[in-house]
């Protein structure tokens, strides 16, 4: 799967679960609307009508009084108007309480009220006829019952709103709790699936991409190691390519290596000759030299033992490399051997104006190692102590009996390392000061010898005021 296509599923799910929390959402809201405009549109109205209703009655009661006793018409008029008026709130509510418990009492209240306005008709009749006392016989005999009827079922009308509108409100109530609810529960899935989907997303492409970075800090630091390649994403394919180009090194580096090798080792011997020969001449062997004659012969000599020295450095490298480097293991007297390495650089530190001095902590310095190559170790970097070195500085080797561990500082008072060079100082042809000249093998190569004898070197430095090389050796560990 491709990666967009891993990250708009992971996304998908989530746009998923937010969706169906908006159905939800919106159809909990739709109902409680429902219920809010029920509530604001019928059972407000409803209660007004009924109260009217209610109220109406003893009004239209009074008239109905004066108008039987003192047969005025304009009381006639008016109790017309207030049946009118009654006849509309009931039309009214007929339109609000079309179903349910409130439709039924209100049909007991319009049965009502009719019997009531048929009674009081029938009175008025009587009074036409002037029958005065048989209608006021009628009004206190059925005409107040009629009104005491209408205003009892108007009042249970009211009840019944008022029951069916608290009904409503929880039924609002409920439905809000569990909106609320299934809001809270959505969201909270929609949450997880979210940090699933990106964990998971993250953990995949982290898990490559933090492989593809080993990978890449190794190929920096010479080690070839393939990617296990997972899936048909980019990243994949990325490191795919990656392995493609790490094979491709690994194959230039084994025919760089090989060519060194090669070219080295036929090097080797011409340029021995060569220094031997230079010798030869150089102590006038063949016959005397004219001064010009021996400056010439001493520049070929110099140069035959500059390039042999390089040539040597290049077979210990590839050695190294290839992990064939052979260490004849002896015992031997650590502070001995540093101090035949001091003694070979004595006139060089002299020529260069630096003090050179050796310092022994401690009492066991037995060892078991490859003498010549500790001596290798310890030339180097004292030879690099004092080329870094102005004149009148101080380089000082020290040979430390540490208990399990063997310790051997060489510490200078030169030009120091810059910090954007110490943490590639042992690389593979990395010089911190180019203008000073070198390889830039020789500290790679001490630091392989050391930890082919099982140590360790380390170097701390301030730049412009010098530098510490320490070269830690566990007890016997090249045996081990």
């Amino acid at each position: 799967m491709r990666l967009w296509a891993k990250l708009s599923l992971a996304c998908s799910l989530v746009i998923a679960v937010v969706v169906v929390v908006g159905a939800l959402s919106l159809g909990a809201m739709g109902r409680l609307v429902s219920v809010n405009r029920k509530i604001t549109t019928r059972t407000v109205p409803a209660v007004r009508h009924a109260s009217a209703v209610h109220d109406a009655m003893p009004g239209l009661a009074r008239l109905e009084g004066r108008m039987i006793v003192l047969g005025d018409a304009r009381y006639v008029e008016r109790w017309n108007e207030g049946v009118a008026e009654v006849r509309a709130d009931l039309a009214r509510l007929e339109s609000l309480l079309a179903d349910g418990r409130e439709a039924a009492v209100l049909r007991e209240v319009r049965a009502a009220f009719d019997a009531y306005v048929r009674t009081v008709g029938d009175e008025l009749a009587l009074l036409r006829r002037g029958w005065r006392q048989q209608a006021l016989r009628l009004m206190e005999s059925e005409g107040r019952a009629l009104v005491e009827r209408v205003e009892a079922a108007s009042e249970r009308l009211i009840d019944a709103i008022h029951t069916g509108a608290f009904a409503a409100q929880a039924e609002a109530a409920r439905l809000e709790a569990r909106t609320w609810t299934t809001v809270l529960l959505a969201l909270a899935a929609a949450l997880g699936l979210a940090l699933f989907g990106t964990a998971l997303v993250a953990h995949r492409l982290t898990r490559s991409l933090r492989a593809l970075s080993d990978a890449t800090t190794a190929l920096a630091a010479g080690e070839f190691r393939p990617i296990p390649v997972e899936g048909r994403d980019e990243v994949a394919s990325l490191a795919r390519a990656f392995n493609a180009m790490a094979q491709r090194l690994r194959e230039l580096d084994e025919l760089k290596e090989g060519f060194l090798a090669t070219v080295s080792h036929e090097l080797r011997s011409p340029l021995t000759s060569m220094r031997e020969g230079a010798h030869l001449l150089h102590d006038e062997v063949a016959g005397g030299l004219t001064p010009k004659q021996a400056r010439l012969v001493t520049i070929i000599e110099e140069g035959a033992e500059r390039l042999l020295r390089l040539v040597n450095q290049l077979l210990d490298l590839s050695r190294l490399r290839a992990g064939m480097l052979p260490l004849e293991l002896k015992p031997l007297v650590l502070d001995r051997v540093v101090a035949r390495a001091v003694d070979e650089l004595r006139p060089q530190a002299e020529e260069a104006g630096v003090g050179l001095e050796l310092e022994c902590r401690g009492h066991r310095f037995d060892y078991t190692g490859d003498a010549d190559r500790l001596v290798q170790v310890v030339v180097n970097l004292v030879a690099n102590g004092i080329r870094f070195t102005p004149r009148g500085g101080r380089v000082t080797v020290r040979v430390v009996d540490a208990g399990p561990e063997l310790e051997i500082q060489v510490e200078d008072t030169g030009v120091g390392i810059p910090a954007a060079a110490l943490p590639h100082i042992f690389g593979w042809y990395e010089q911190a000061h180019r203008r000073k000249g070198g390889s830039g093998l020789g500290l790679p190569i001490a630091r392989g010898l050391v930890e082919a004898h099982g140590g360790r070197m380390t170097v701390e430095s301030q730049e412009g005021k010098g530098s510490r090389f320490s070269v830690l050796l566990p007890r016997r560990g090249a045996e081990q």
